[in-house]
């Protein structure tokens, strides 16, 4: 009786509480804020807990428990979550804010260069944050622009999920169309002069791409001088060589793995891993990959998700819906069926070596939207064998310790309120985690 006299309280006050607010796309935090009812997985590891109440003061979870045993003060916003689960925010640990699905990157780098900063990388992190993620790491942008709106986002003046940035790529040749956001490392001295403006001027950490053409002194120099200023290290790495040398140098992940054509890794790559695996993360980007059959042969009806025109101004619609009109064709994806074979066994391989998986997606990519890329990769590694509670800390737990931010990733007291709900079980179907129903991100209720 107590628990029904509540929850029709809850339910009462979750409907005044909840009025207007999606009027302003910079809501504000509520003083205390009440998710009360919902089955609770923490980011722990540990079985659900079901009827959870949430206490929220400010930005942070106050306490967490059951119903009947956490006290709902009285006159907070209630938000029911009855029949719903809450999980901590989702991170994806590889994005890319500058693109948004088109098919074409050297147009899109001529035709978008001044719409990135105060158009595109905007809708994108909108996109993400309404999709559940609360945290990502921008792994390739032009400097100023990154860091200009993942400050706006911490000041609050636009939507979108807390960004770690990394900047430009590292690396020893770049394109010249993308120069700005790849750039080019000649010696040890200059990998160090490279690596410390970036630290200068503020990333959050540091990306090396084709570390193959480096040299061991430039990949080292770059690492330590990361690492010295307390930055870690991420390493796009497909090639077996890419893994190898980054692995020595010691970085602290490796992106992309099965990217290549290979069918599997050579003994001593994965050898490499295992005896890194208590400090070595891996971030797959797998979801990307089987994007291609499933859209091409599958399901392309999902090119015409009424979001993506939702979300665009309409002539950046238009152009990316057309350039989409033939996936079949497009340069991007010219290798994927000769990749999609091999994919299973490499990710099996470097599942076994113990090194630690991350979610992150290379949301941006063709037709890699960001309003649906995350919950896929979840759903890609429970088809490839990860049992589901791993998944979710793939997403939760792990990229938070990655980061060295220990505030973040799981639902505890003393920790910064970043919680969504969705409709339905992900520990039976990760689609549930495409029917988001509230998102809390730093105790501000953005959905």
């Amino acid at each position: 009786m107590r628990r029904a006299v509540l929850l029709l309280s809850v339910l009462l006050l979750a409907s005044a509480g909840t009025a207007g607010a999606e009027s302003s796309d910079i809501p504000q935090a509520d003083q205390v804020l009440a998710l009360v009812g919902g089955r609770l997985i923490d980011g722990y590891g540990g079985p659900p807990l079901e009827n959870s109440v949430i206490i929220v003061r400010g930005n942070r979870i106050e306490a967490v428990g059951r119903v009947g045993e956490i006290a709902v003060p009285a006159g907070v916003r209630v938000i029911s979550t009855e029949g719903h689960t809450v999980l901590p925010g989702i991170m994806d640990m590889h994005v890319h804010l500058m693109i948004i699905g088109h098919a074409d990157y050297d147009y899109w780098f001529r035709a978008y260069r001044d719409r990135w900063r105060d158009v595109i990388m905007p809708i994108s992190a909108k996109q993400l944050l309404m999709a559940g993620v609360t945290t990502v790491r921008d792994v390739g942008a032009p400097l100023d622009d990154i860091l200009h709106v993942r400050d706006r986002i911490n000041r609050n003046e636009i939507p979108g999920p807390r960004v770690f940035a990394s900047g430009p790529f590292l690396q020893k040749k770049a394109p010249p169309l993308e120069a700005e956001f790849r750039w080019e490392v000649h010696g040890a001295a200059d990998a160090r002069a490279k690596t410390q403006k970036l630290v200068d001027a503020g990333v959050d950490l540091i990306k090396v791409i084709d570390q193959d053409q480096m040299t061991m002194e430039e990949l080292e120099a770059i690492v330590a001088t990361a690492h010295a200023a307390g930055k870690h290290v991420t390493a796009h790495a497909h090639r077996a060589e890419e893994i190898r040398r980054a692995a020595r140098a010691g970085v602290d992940a490796i992106e992309h793995t099965g990217l290549a054509t290979q069918p599997g890794y050579p003994d001593d790559v994965l050898a490499l891993a295992k005896e890194r695996n208590a400090s070595l993360y891996w971030c797959p980007t797998i979801e990307g990959l089987y994007l291609y059959p499933y859209t091409v042969d599958e399901f392309p009806e999902r090119l015409d998700d009424p979001r993506l025109k939702a979300d665009l101004p309409a002539d950046i619609y238009e152009d990316v819906r057309r350039s989409l009109d033939h996936p079949e064709r497009m340069a991007y994806y010219t290798v994927i069926r000769r990749r999609v074979p091999t994919l299973a066994n490499k990710f099996q391989q470097m599942r076994s070596t113990g090194v630690t998986l991350i979610t992150g997606t290379d949301s941006g990519i063709p037709m890699n939207f960001h309003f649906d890329s995350t919950w896929r990769e979840l759903d890609t590694f429970v088809r490839l064998g990860v049992a589901p509670m791993d998944a979710i800390r793939a997403a939760t737990f792990w990229p938070a310790r990655l980061l060295k931010r220990d505030d973040l990733g799981v639902i505890a007291p003393g920790k910064l309120a970043d919680i969504i709900v969705v409709d339905g079980d992900p520990l039976r179907s990760m689609e549930a985690l495409r029917h988001m129903v509230h998102v809390v991100k730093d105790g501000v209720v953005y959905k």
